[in-house]
């Protein structure tokens, strides 16, 4: 049974759109998974743009990907890199630790998640 990081089962981050490596709904990963989509997020204008101008931009669809496109609002499971990447310029996207899987605690510290954690 895959963790959160609080080592608990981890929790479904969004089905719709569904999300995750798998599209089953959760930020679950394996070594073929080269972005380790572990970090469950809420997009905010700030991050989509940052991500943009990083050649990953998330609003626009990939059909044969499963990927529908984002907007800010949606909740999606991100690469622990990009997501670090956007902390550091200060536009990290808000978390959600029940739905974070304990591998982004390889990259990262609880602290600095536990900083950034949605606020609804």
């Amino acid at each position: 049974m895959p963790l959160n990081i609080f080592e608990k089962p981890l929790q479904p981050c969004c089905t719709d759109p569904m999300t995750g490596y798998f599209r089953d709904g959760y930020c679950r990963t394996m070594a073929e998974d080269t972005g380790t989509h572990v970090v469950c997020a809420k997009m905010t204008e700030e991050f989509l743009d940052f991500t943009a101008k990083r050649g990953n931009d998330l609003r626009f669809s990939i059909p044969q990907w499963k990927f529908p496109g984002l907007k800010a609002g949606d909740r999606w499971c991100v690469c622990i890199s990009r997501w670090l990447e956007a902390e550091e310029a200060g536009v990290a996207p808000p978390i959600f630790p029940e739905s974070t899987h304990l591998k982004a605690l390889e990259y990262t510290s609880l602290g600095k998640l536990m900083r950034n954690v949605i606020r609804e």
